[in-house]
């Protein structure tokens, strides 16, 4: 038997239509959080389960209530227990976590003692410092390894069509690996940096592609593949491995 109970949110769940409501679903002995959002050009109420996290959002079309919604969760409660016993599991930065680095995977050891911050030797990523920090101190690294190696990998591909990025940033999105604008910025997912070269190098291929084609039509598909020797695979790899990245941290 499931059962829901629902609460508004405080100011740390919002969405662009406003205040989430924050809902659970108890199934057994689980309780799973749901998120609800309001969308004007959804058609049906639908779930969906953030890739980063166990959390669920629940949709709501213009005109379905609250109400409607949560018991539309209550009847998929079992839909949603099978989806996240399927998921990847977390990994959290902590001593004795592998993490991928560039597609191998590293031993995080916590060396407390040391100094000098965060480095790697051998297949293991070695932190200093007290172990509060630790998690943090990994990550912001990857961050920098991969702000150093995606604006490098980007200019010199930019290079090759003869044009210019204006500036490369980092973010951390689920719905998409990269993002180009019109004025030539370039944003990644800093967690690139756990994938393996091959799969970085078509990402930067996609992105800089749109610095000639502002779409994926035919001629865009073309550059990207004189950018990079693979394209097929990299894409696939995506699709099957990318969830596992945003697990991590």
């Amino acid at each position: 038997m499931a059962k829901v109970d629902e609460r508004r949110s405080g100011r740390g769940d919002k969405t662009k239509n406003g205040p989430a409501t924050v809902a659970c679903v108890t199934v057994g002995d689980r309780a799973i959080p749901i998120v609800t959002r309001k969308s004007p050009r959804a058609r049906r109420i639908s779930l969906r389960i953030a890739p980063a996290e166990d959390k669920v959002e629940l949709v709501l079309p213009r005109g379905a209530s609250l109400g409607e919604g949560l018991r539309f969760a209550e009847e998929k409660s079992g839909w949603l227990l099978t989806q996240l016993a399927v998921r990847p599991p977390r990994v959290p930065f902590a001593p004795g976590a592998v993490v991928p680095y560039r597609g191998v995977d590293h031993l995080i050891h916590h060396r407390p003692e040391a100094r000098g911050g965060v480095w790697r030797e051998d297949g293991v990523i070695c932190v200093s410092g007290a172990s509060e920090f630790l998690s943090r101190r990994v990550k912001d690294w990857l961050k920098r390894e991969a702000l150093a190696l995606l604006s490098e990998r980007a200019q010199a591909t930019a290079a090759r069509l003869n044009r210019r990025v204006a500036r490369v940033s980092l973010r951390d999105t689920t719905s998409r690996w990269g993002s180009c604008s019109t004025n030539g910025v370039i944003h990644f997912s800093w967690r690139l940096v756990l994938a393996p070269d091959w799969v970085l190098d078509y990402v930067v291929a996609h992105e800089i592609a749109h610095l000639v084609h502002p779409n994926h039509g035919q001629r865009f598909w073309r550059l990207v593949a004189t950018l990079t020797p693979e394209v097929n695979a990299p894409r696939d790899w995506l699709r099957r491995q990318g969830e596992h990245l945003l697990r991590y941290g």
